[in-house]
């Protein structure tokens, strides 16, 4: 026990003499801690953060928390494991209405697509009436629930009721659709963009989809989420975090070499898909969240709630501007 307490006093020691040298180590900021979903596109990001040095040049300690898939990040930071996550402002939004105080900043304003194979005798979005389509995802995807509204408003039927949808995770229903055992899918935008290099077709874009809607200018749905008063008790630099993300956005909407460096965490089949979701990423990156954007998901949300959608935004979800970082 003699030896064990001296041993701390020592320790203790050094740390205080530490400080007194170099008092720049005892102000440095804490971690951040970021979840990943293993070769997403919030990797590539982080790659390019580290591969440029701009985690030097703003002072970021970047912690990488990785998770299995989009749907384990809000877990993730709801159970403290991490202090920043990428997920949907509505998934926020429902947070806010149960008390949390989570904010959000914009990651990416990339949407998924409606695709045909490429000699598909579809043409439009009417002629998926008594089609087969493919949905990634669940009853209640955001992107599902406004295509029906879509629907309702351009050809007058929910396409619910005059086509056949297929729900199924995203790797499930591209298989399906390669194979030719469905007429149309509608999925997220990293695989739109790889099945629009194999040639397929899209007959309509979700970002269209918001439009038809009435909601101007298509706000960024996916983004940095965190709980303010947790990142303020720690200290954590989430504006440091934005900046270095911002700062790597620069480079990727700009530089063909940052994609070939990443090359191995997208892992294409061929050149024409690395170009596709290089083309897809660069559509999506979003500037500062303003006062538009602000009305536009204000917008989006009563439309939800409108729809009735009680499961994705949640029974007694109101929108709250607060929830946006600006």
């Amino acid at each position: 026990m003699i030896n064990f307490t001296r041993r701390q006093a020592l320790a203790a020691g050094v740390a205080l003499t530490t400080t007194a040298i170099w008092p720049g180590i005892a102000s440095a900021a804490p971690p951040v801690r970021l979840t990943s979903v293993k070769f997403g596109s919030v990797s590539w990001l982080i790659e390019t953060i580290r591969a440029e040095g701009i985690d030097k040049k703003h002072g970021l300690d970047l912690e990488v928390v990785e998770v299995a898939n989009n749907p384990a990040a809000p877990i993730a930071l709801l159970s403290g494991s991490a202090d920043v996550i990428v997920s949907d402002w509505t998934w926020a939004l429902r947070q806010r209405a149960k008390g949390d105080d989570l904010k959000f900043a914009p990651y990416s304003a990339a949407l998924g697509s409606l695709m045909v194979p490429k000699n598909s005798p579809v043409k439009s979005f009417a002629d998926l009436v008594g089609k087969k389509i493919g949905v990634a995802g669940t009853g209640i995807d955001k992107s599902w629930i406004l295509l029906r509204a879509y629907s309702r408003k351009v050809i007058g039927k929910d396409i619910a009721n005059v086509a056949d949808p297929v729900f199924g995770a995203a790797p499930l229903v591209t298989a399906e659709f390669k194979s030719g055992r469905l007429d149309a899918v509608l999925n997220f935008w990293t695989y739109a963009a790889r099945l629009h290099a194999e040639g397929a077709r899209e007959i309509l874009s979700m970002s269209n989809v918001v439009k038809g809607l009435g909601v101007s200018p298509t706000p960024a749905l996916v983004g940095f989420i965190w709980s303010e008063k947790a990142v303020a008790d720690k200290g954590i630099p989430v504006d440091i975090l934005l900046s270095a993300v911002a700062d790597a956005n620069a480079v990727l909407a700009k530089s063909d070499a940052a994609w070939e460096r990443l090359r191995p965490l997208i892992r294409p089949a061929s050149d024409a898909e690395l170009v596709a979701i290089r083309d897809y990423y660069r559509s999506g990156i979003t500037g500062a969240w303003g006062p538009a954007e602000t009305s536009a998901a204000e917008k989006l949300t009563n439309l939800l709630i409108e729809l009735g959608d009680a499961e994705l935004v949640g029974d007694g979800t109101r929108f709250d501007q607060n929830l946006f970082h600006s």
